[in-house]
């Protein structure tokens, strides 16, 4: 016989080996954990029933650290004999093969046997299994009464294999070894009159009559007296035949496999099924069993989806599809994997054996021997089994036929373990195939009357199936309902789901089920992920919502439960998650508490700190404004450096989760956070020019400052927004704004807000021709960012007065405010800022008449714009590069450099610099001799100067861009 050596052994005292010898385990917290993780091998065991297991009196408050601590030495000892323990939520697990645990190779070998029937295989199962067995189970542990449904298993399917061997010996012949084995069970067992029956028909049939009356006779006292009750017939029959010399019956050999029944257990198919032409082709395909070598594995296909999607409704429909290919039978096992308990596998195997015809009285005890037995029973005749609602993985495998048949899972989770499984991810419908099903439920020439109103419905509905479906029937019971009402009832975001109920179905009854299944820390994440917008997210928002780094395994619980979706990753290699959208409604409607508030500031918190990170680390951060009272949640510091490398990717990426952040803080009534990000974000919005989320964000946190009485938000956001004003020529809203922010920054003594609204004051003077009282405003802010020593203001301030100078013809005074400004400007590292007093010395040099330094200063300046991306200010130094190559006659060049920078103008709404790129334009169509269109141009321009200042001509050169940001 093959004398087996399990690695791992429980069947006895606890015992680990390797290389034949046994490994150490100090401490017996250590042992009764590792004995907790053998005897549910291959299964996750919750931290919390580990906790209770190794403190079941009291356990200390530091438990959760010291199981961690216990798992990490055993790790250490474990190594060694090839295995480890893994944590997988919401516990560890350690995965065995049957050969290395002897539980699992005593089950392994006991099913085996019972497949083989009565032969020699059987035999020398059975007699290896029992060989596994060197005492009691743990004797040395203390113990717990969590083990104790497991033990009681172990020890029953000892008992039962035990009586197989005898069985077996007996029909061999072999009563002596049969004798032997029985006598040492009654030690064990005194009282199992199926064990005396036994030992009495081996001592009968081996001529020993006197021993085998004998047996009776003793048994029949020790009942008596004991227990106070006769034998049983069985046993009092044996007596009779004994005493008659009839022989005794054979014993049956249990665990014999019964006659396979036939199941038809498919759910109905649903009359009204529609759409999904693809996915039903692609599993019909699969499950058609004339499509599979036979024999071979079997082909198993999982359909994974959210709540609501159409799971089951598309695997019956598939499974209905291809059953005729099946008829020894199709078996249906629920395995209510979103019950707050999920379907023990073992009891769906005991079901399972069931429906194919087994004794319930004769199954076998354990799931391992039940497992082996469901795969003997369908080895030879191939069946569509479909496991509806499966938790997980492991739920799911002992579930496995051997070959030969197909299966089809269902599931909420993401399976994606089980080896060789086609994998299927349920979407939402389509938006006609949404419609489509609608009208196959309320009937087509109600939908075509209103149109509009059953587009509403199916927007609302997002094109989930469940709710198109619940939609339909509400509609179906309201003949006299015209689609409107419905439509309006669905329009309140807020009371959505409570309208997406009909009788028994309910989108909420059905998303709070997958909801009730997620751990505490995901169940709060959730619940954050619901307050913050239907934009796409980060992972690192689950960071912040939980108040802690690397939250990772947090967001996989959610995506793997199909409640957060995974929509791609976005081009700086962010993972990017959203929530569906009746998802998100139910999520809201759960967050609330004070914990979710305050996961909400956190998430605020981590957009504002890596906004400004990032707008730190962009060319030019001229005159940003911080909120000082905004929250900040900082990121972990590897996290912050690798988002924020390349700080335009970044601000790209999360361009619409920003505004929509900006949003999400004004209505928390969280001024200081909405005013404190959408400041921050004024430098990429100018860098990129977003003038229309630039000023979208600002009035919305203007807003919010007002209502918080926040005056120090209300300037900044004013000041902002007249910036917006200045960029777009509105020079009157412009100057209004500037003026009301310069009062409140003074009133609040803040005197560099009060110096950048001067500098605003100072541009828009500037540009409305009124260049003397500029210049006074540009030399007020220079005093006053010298005394704060504020560089980047300092150079802006020189730069801007260099211009001033320049536009009244003063070449000599230009170039020295402009060269101070661009020494400056490179000391401090500022290349935006070089950029602009770049353009401004190719003006002085073009009215200095040195074309050459003049185009040599342009071409410096557009080089720095475009490195920086810098559409706007580039396409002021195309214009002025254009005009110089106008008069150098290289008009090709000059055209193309023109009609670019037309184009952006004109996209970003710059009326300033679009007039004065078709004036150049006009002119060199003139020097070309194109009279016609160089008047259209001209007169072009002069419309816009018009439009622009009543009439008044427009000084043209480096445009409002050039001004404090």
């Amino acid at each position: 016989m093959v004398v087996d050596q399990p690695t791992f052994n429980v069947l006895g005292t606890l015992e680990v080996r390797s290389s034949g010898r046994s490994l150490r385990i100090a401490g017996t917290k250590p042992r009764i954990l590792l004995a907790s993780l053998l005897l549910n091998a291959d299964r996750v065991v919750g931290a919390d029933l580990l906790v209770e297991v190794l403190w079941p009196r009291r356990r200390p408050r530091s438990a959760q650290a010291n199981l961690r601590t216990y798992v990490s030495s055993l790790r250490g000892v474990l190594a060694a004999a090839g295995a480890r323990i893994q944590a997988r939520p919401p516990g560890y697990v350690i995965e065995l093969a049957p050969e290395q645990l002897d539980v699992l190779l005593f089950e392994d070998l006991l099913a085996g046997a019972r497949a083989a029937g009565r032969t020699d295989e059987a035999f020398d199962r059975l007699r290896r299994a029992l060989a596994l067995w060197r005492g009691t189970p743990l004797a040395e542990l203390p113990g717990s009464p969590l083990w104790d449904g497991r033990l009681q298993s172990l020890a029953e399917a000892r008992l039962g294999a035990a009586e197989e061997l005898v069985a077996l010996r007996l029909e061999r012949g072999d009563h002596a070894g049969a004798i032997g084995e029985l006598r040492g069970l009654l030690k064990e067992h005194p009282f199992r009159e199926d064990l005396w029956r036994q030992l009495m028909l081996a001592l009968h049939r081996s001529g020993r009559q006197a021993e085998a009356l004998h047996t009776y006779t003793t048994v029949r006292r020790q009942l008596v007296t004991e227990l106070g009750v006769e034998p049983g017939a069985d046993l009092r029959r044996a007596h009779s035949a004994i005493l008659a010399g009839e022989p005794l019956p054979t014993v049956a050999v249990p665990g014999h496999p019964p006659a396979l029944a036939a199941p038809r257990q498919l759910p109905p198919d649903m009359p009204d099924f529609t759409g999904r032409a693809e996915s039903v082709a692609l599993l019909t395909r699969a499950l058609t069993f004339a499509e599979r070598p036979a024999p071979g594995p079997p082909s198993i296909v999982v359909v994974m989806g959210a709540p609501g999607v159409g799971k089951s409704a598309l695997a019956v429909h598939c499974a209905h599809a291809v059953r005729a290919g099946y008829p020894a039978g199709q078996l249906y096992l629920d395995l209510r994997g979103t019950d707050p308990v999920p379907a023990d596998p073992g009891e769906l195997l005991a079901e399972a054996l069931r429906a194919l015809g087994a004794d319930a009285a004769g199954l076998p005890g354990t799931e391992r021997e039940r497992a082996a037995l469901y795969r003997s029973l369908l080895a030879e005749r191939p069946m569509l089994v479909f496991l509806d609602d499966a938790a997980d993985a492991a739920q799911v495998r002992p579930l496995l036929p051997g070959n030969g048949c197909a299966v089809l899972v269902t599931s909420r989770r993401r399976i994606t373990e089980l080896p060789g499984a086609l994998r299927l991810e349920l979407d939402v419908l389509s938006p006609r195939e949404a419609a489509d099903l609608l009208a196959a439920i309320v009937g087509p020439e109600r939908l075509e009357r209103e149109r509009e109103a059953a587009s509403a419905i199916l927007t609302a509905c997002c094109h989930l199936p469940l709710a198109v479906r619940i939609a339909g029937a509400r509609l179906a019971g309201r003949p006299g309902w015209s689609l409107g009402v419905l439509r309006q009832r669905l329009e309140v975001e807020s009371n959505r789901l409570s309208e997406l109920r009909a009788g028994d179905l309910g989108v909420r009854v059905s998303l709070d089920r997958s909801y009730r299944l997620l751990p505490e820390d995901a169940a709060r994440a959730f619940r954050a992920l619901g307050l913050l917008g239907p934009q796409s997210l980060p992972g690192w928002v689950v960071d912040a919502a939980l108040g802690r780094h690397r939250a990772d395994e947090v967001t996989d619980v959610l995506v793997d439960a199909n409640l957060l979706q995974l929509v791609g990753t976005d081009p700086i290699g962010q993972p990017r998650y959203r929530l569906h959208d009746l998802v998100r409604c139910n999520a809201r409607e759960k967050a609330g508490g004070a914990s979710d508030r305050h996961a909400l500031i956190r998430v605020l918190g981590a957009w504002t700190a890596t906004t400004e990170s990032a707008t730190a680390r962009l060319p030019t951060t001229l005159f940003s404004l911080t909120s000082a009272s905004a929250t900040r949640w900082h990121l972990a510091e590897d996290t912050l450096g690798r988002l924020t490398a390349d700080p335009l990717s970044w601000f790209d990426a999360e361009h619409d989760a920003l505004v929509g952040a900006v949003r999400l803080a004004a209505d928390a009534g969280l001024a200081g956070s909405a005013w404190g990000l959408a400041a921050a974000l004024v430098p990429y919005f100018d860098l990129r020019c977003h003038f229309d989320e630039w000023r979208s964000t600002h009035r919305i946190a203007l807003e919010a400052a007002r209502l918080a009485k926040d005056r120090h938000g209300e300037a900044a956001m004013l000041r902002g927004l007249a910036q917006v004003s200045l960029y777009q020529d509105r020079y009157a809203e412009a100057t209004e704004m500037f003026r009301r922010s310069l009062r409140i920054f003074r009133e609040l003594g803040d005197r560099r807000g009060e110096a950048t609204s001067i500098c605003g004051l100072g541009a828009v003077n500037q540009f409305c021709g009124e260049n003397l009282r500029a210049l006074g405003y540009f030399r007020q802010a220079l005093a006053m960012f010298l005394a704060m020593g504020d560089q980047s203001g300092e150079a802006y301030a020189r730069q801007a007065i260099g211009r001033a100078c320049l536009t009244s013809g003063d070449l000599r005074q230009a170039s020295n405010w402009l060269d101070a400004a661009l020494r400056l400007a490179r000391e401090i590292g500022d290349s935006h800022r070089e950029g602009c007093v770049s353009m401004q010395f190719g003006r002085l040099h073009d009215l200095g008449a040195d074309p050459g330094q003049a185009m040599r200063f342009q071409g410096r300046a557009l080089d720095i714009f475009e490195g920086l991306g810098d559409l706007h200010c580039g396409a002021y130094a195309m214009q002025g590069l254009g005009g110089l190559q106008v008069v150098r006659g290289d008009r090709s060049h000059a055209s193309d450099q023109l009609e670019r920078s037309l184009l952006i103008f004109q996209r970003l709404g710059d009326r300033s610099g679009e007039a004065a790129t078709v004036q150049r334009l006009g002119e060199l169509h003139r020097s070309a001799g194109r009279t016609r269109l160089a008047r259209n141009y001209l007169h072009h321009a002069l419309v816009l100067r018009r439009e622009l200042r009543g009439g008044a001509d427009l000084a043209v050169g480096a445009g409002a861009r050039d001004v404090p940001n």
